[in-house]
C-alpha cells in the first residue's frame, strides 16, 4: 500500500511502525513540520507553519481551534500540491493533536484516514483542575478545557478509524467517538530491555553505578508538575536521610511538555529545587538532563526503584519500559497508571499527593530489594504479554492498517 504518516514531530509514535511497513515493501512516506530536523529511512516532506498570533479576546474559546485549524489548512494546501504532482496515498495515519489531519480527507477523499487519538480534553475527570497548586479551578476553567477539544472531535469524526494507546486515554473521548477507536499500545522493545547484570551508568562526578547499588530513578521528557516532579522532589529529603547510601538519578529537560511554564520565568526544575534544595544532600542527587536511549536503558538496569508520577493524562513509554527492564516501578494512583500497575502485583501505587507515602514507599524499596523480586518478575512478564513491540503491538497496528486498506 501507499502509506502516509503525518506528525509535526515525526516519527513520534510512528518510530517503529513506519520503518517496519517500509521494510515489508510498502511505499511509505511522511509529512512533518520544517522545524523538525529528525532524519530517518522514510522519505519525508516538510511543510512550513508560521502562525499568526491569536487574539484571545477576538477568538475567546475558539483560540485553540484557530491555531490548530490554521496548521490543518497549511498541511492541506501542502497535501494538495502533492496530489497535483500525482501522489495519492491509500492510507493516511496522522496524529490528531495539532490539527494536521483536519482537512486531509478534502484532499484525498479516496484514502483511508487513521488518526492517533492520544487524548481528548475534558473539563472534569482528567488533568484539568487535578492539581490546584498549579492550575486554576472553577467552572470557567471547565469550559475552557472542554472547548479545547473541538478540533479533536472534528479530526476523529472525519476519520475512518482512531487508535489510542490505553483504554483510559480512549475513554476520555465522548461515547460516540470512543466507539470509533481501537486500543493498541505503541509498544516497547522487551528484547532490548532484558535485564543486563553487566550494565553500568556513569554519573557526572565520575562515579559509575552498577546493578546492586542503591539507585533511585526518576525519568521524564521534561521535569514539570504534570509528571509529578514537585511531589518526587518534596519526598526526597526523607529518603536521603533514611538511606545514606542512596544515589538519586533524575533524567529530563528543563522545558515544558505539558501545562504552563512557571510564572516569572525559569524552569520547574530550578523552582522546585530552590524550595527543597537546602534539605537535600546534593552530592547524591544527580540531574542528567536528556540522555541517549542506550544510556537510559543502562540506567533502568542499574536502578533499584523507579518513581513515576503523572496527572490523569497520557502514559509515558518510560514507565512501561522500566517495568520491562525488571525494575520496580512505584507509580502514582492515577489513570492510566492504574491500568498498567496492580499494586503489590506488578508494582507499587501511591496516591499522587501523598508525600510521606512516597517517601515511605521509596525507602522500603531501596532497603528491601529482595522483597520485591516477585513483583519485578511479574511486571516483566506482564510487559511482554501486553506491551511488547514485536510480539504484540506492531502486529496489531499492522493488522489495523491492512484492514483499513482493504475495507
Amino acid at each position: 500500500m501507499k502509506l502516509l504518516f503525518v506528525h509535526q514531530n515525526y516519527p513520534g509514535q510512528f518510530l517503529h511502525l513506519a520503518p517496519e511497513m517500509q521494510r515489508r515493501g510498502h511505499d511509505v512516506r511522511a509529512i512533518t513540520d520544517a522545524v523538525n530536523k529528525a532524519e530517518g529511512p522514510v522519505p519525508t516532506w516538510r511543510y512550513s507553519f508560521t502562525p499568526e498570533a491569536v487574539d484571545p479576546k477576538a477568538t475567546r474559546l475558539g483560540r485553540n481551534y484557530t491555531l490548530m485549524s490554521d496548521r490543518g489548512v497549511v498541511v492541506a494546501r501542502f497535501a494538495r500540491n502533492l496530489r497535483d504532482k500525482g501522489y495519492v496515498p491509500d492510507v493516511i495515519f496522522g496524529h490528531s493533536g495539532w490539527g494536521e489531519t483536519l482537512f486531509l480527507k478534502e484532499v484525498w477523499p479516496e484514502a483511508k484516514l487513521l488518526v492517533y487519538a492520544e487524548f481528548y480534553y475534558r473539563g472534569i475527570g482528567a488533568d484539568s483542575g487535578f492539581d490546584p497548586e498549579f492550575s486554576t479551578t472553577g467552572f470557567d476553567q471547565v469550559m475552557i478545557a472542554q472547548g479545547r477539544a473541538a478540533y479533536m472531535a472534528q479530526a476523529l469524526a472525519h476519520a475512518d478509524k482512531g487508535i489510542s494507546p490505553t483504554e483510559w486515554q480512549a475513554s476520555t473521548h465522548p461515547p460516540l467517538l470512543r466507539s470509533h477507536i481501537e486500543v493498541i499500545f505503541d509498544g516497547v522493545n522487551c528484547d532490548r530491555l532484558e535485564p543486563n547484570p553487566e550494565a553500568r551508568f556513569a554519573l557526572p562526578n565520575g562515579r559509575v553505578l552498577a546493578r546492586g547499588d542503591e539507585v533511585l530513578t526518576f525519568v521524564n521528557r521534561n521535569l514539570e508538575p504534570y509528571r509529578g516532579y514537585h511531589i518526587f522532589m518534596r519526598a526526597l529529603p526523607d529518603v536521603l536521610a533514611a538511606r545514606p547510601e542512596a544515589q538519586v538519578v533524575i533524567v529530563g529537560g528543563d522545558g515544558v511538555s505539558y501545562g504552563r511554564a512557571p510564572g516569572g520565568g525559569g524552569s520547574w526544575k530550578d523552582r522546585i529545587l530552590q524550595e527543597v534544595g537546602d534539605r537535600l544532600d546534593r552530592t547524591r542527587v544527580h540531574f542528567m538532563g536528556k540522555v541517549p536511549y542506550a544510556d537510559l536503558v543502562n540506567l533502568m538496569h542499574v536502578s533499584r526503584a523507579h518513581a513515576y508520577l503523572t496527572y490523569p493524562f497520557v502514559l509515558s513509554w518510560s514507565m512501561v519500559e522500566t517495568m520491562a527492564a525488571g525494575t520496580l516501578v512505584i507509580g502514582s494512583r492515577t489513570a492510566p497508571v492504574e491500568e498498567v500497575i496492580t499494586d503489590g502485583v506488578t508494582g507499587r501505587l501511591v496516591d499522587f499527593f501523598d508525600i510521606p507515602g512516597w517517601s515511605a514507599a521509596m525507602i522500603d524499596a531501596l532497603a528491601r530489594p529482595e522483597a520485591y523480586l516477585d513483583i519485578r518478575e511479574a511486571a516483566r512478564a506482564m510487559a511482554r504479554q501486553r506491551y511488547d513491540l514485536r510480539g504484540v503491538c506492531l502486529p496489531k497496528q499492522i493488522d489495523l492498517l491492512t484492514r483499513l486498506d482493504r475495507a
